[in-house]
């Protein structure tokens, strides 16, 4: 009996692939018993051999069906997590481009701010240059060069302006560097933010070109493992094609020879067997067990016992005869209607199923 598994990778499984395919080529290289010995006897012992092989295949292919359903449930978890990551990665994109944006507004009033920065220094320099080279007079040359109380007014408003004008560039201009640091800083913050955003954008895309290496990987190990399945099920179905085709030939031989044989002693005047007297039933023939599974065990024939002791319609063993009530050595040598009793008890309402080895064959189970 083989067995597969699937855990975290598809490495494993193209040996188990190869398994099955061997395997299968076994099953197509066993030959089916040559109908050249048509006795009941090498017919059940074939249909037996086939049973389990056919059985050994089974197990193989449920093994297949397991390992395709382990694959399609991981391919549906890497295909969740792979649109979580478009996901993010669309959110760290947008993020990315906000920010840019951002940077290039700051940036553009990072420059206004040092242009205007600039002017004010060299509107300040001009102003302590021009105080420099005329000098700052003091209040008692005012007085002293004034023309009157008018002429005295006039230069103390205009000396107190020109220092209110200075102090105001003063101001201007540290206001100016102020403003302009202070984006410089918000500058370097942005570009930070961009360049982490960015090696996140990077690190998300990688993972999901792994992402989708894998789910390729897997899906490809999917279609070997239907491509094994589909051959293990042709095989079957070929294996089964030249059972029945066996089976049939078999049964219409013994049936010709017992209807020779039955002949044969009629016209000789001779006494049949007690199981050849009886002749075949067909499906009205009252049967404990289904028709199909006493067609292909009998043929609807009280048989004589085969190479393995069994015998009658339902072709039951000695001991199995005896276990189940059964009177005298064997079934064949006992009535319809016993037999019938008999097959019933084995039956058990499709519990006992097992213990005919045609029931497999026809497909009921």
């Amino acid at each position: 009996m083989m067995s597969f598994s699937w855990r975290t990778t598809h490495r494993r499984y193209p040996a188990a692939a190869a398994a099955v395919v061997g395997a299968l080529g076994g099953l197509a290289a066993l030959p089916i018993t040559s109908s050249a010995d048509p006795s009941l006897g090498t017919l059940q012992n074939e249909l037996g051999q086939q049973q389990a092989r056919q059985q050994h295949l089974e197990n193989s292919l449920g093994g297949l069906s397991q390992l395709i359903g382990s694959l399609s449930s991981q391919i549906a978890l890497v295909q969740s997590r792979e649109a979580e990551v478009q996901a993010q990665l669309a959110q760290d994109r947008a993020k990315l481009a906000s920010t840019r944006a951002a940077l290039a507004r700051e940036q553009q009033v990072l420059a206004v701010l040092r242009t205007r920065l600039q002017r004010a220094r060299t509107q300040l320099a001009r102003q302590l240059v021009s105080s420099y080279e005329t000098g700052n007079p003091d209040l008692m040359s005012v007085v002293l060069e004034s023309n009157g109380f008018e002429d005295l007014l006039s230069k103390i408003t205009y000396l107190r302006d020109a220092e209110h004008q200075q102090q105001g560039i003063i101001s201007v201009t540290r206001a100016a560097k102020r403003q302009a640091d202070a984006a410089a800083v918000r500058l370097a913050r942005l570009e930070a933010a961009e360049r982490q955003i960015t090696r996140n954008a990077s690190m998300y895309a990688a993972a999901l070109a792994g992402m989708n290496s894998l789910l390729q990987s897997k899906r490809s190990a999917l279609r070997q493992a239907q491509a094994v399945q589909q051959a293990a099920l042709s095989a079957t179905k070929a294996h089964t094609g030249q059972l029945q085709a066996e089976i049939s030939k078999i049964e219409a031989q013994q049936a010709a020879e017992r209807a020779a044989a039955q002949a044969s002693s009629q016209s000789s005047g001779g006494t049949p067997t007690p199981y050849a007297s009886t002749p075949a039933l067909g499906p009205s023939g009252g049967w404990a067990i289904p028709y199909p599974i006493v067609l292909c065990e009998s043929g609807g024939q009280n048989l004589s016992p085969n190479s393995a002791g069994a015998s009658g319609y339902y072709q039951i063993l000695p001991a199995t005869w005896k276990l189940f009530g059964g009177s005298g050595p064997a079934a064949y040598l006992a009535g319809k209607g016993e037999q019938d009793a008999v097959a019933s008890r084995i039956w058990n309402g499709g519990a006992g199923t097992s213990n005919w080895v045609c029931a497999g064959i026809v497909g009921i189970h």
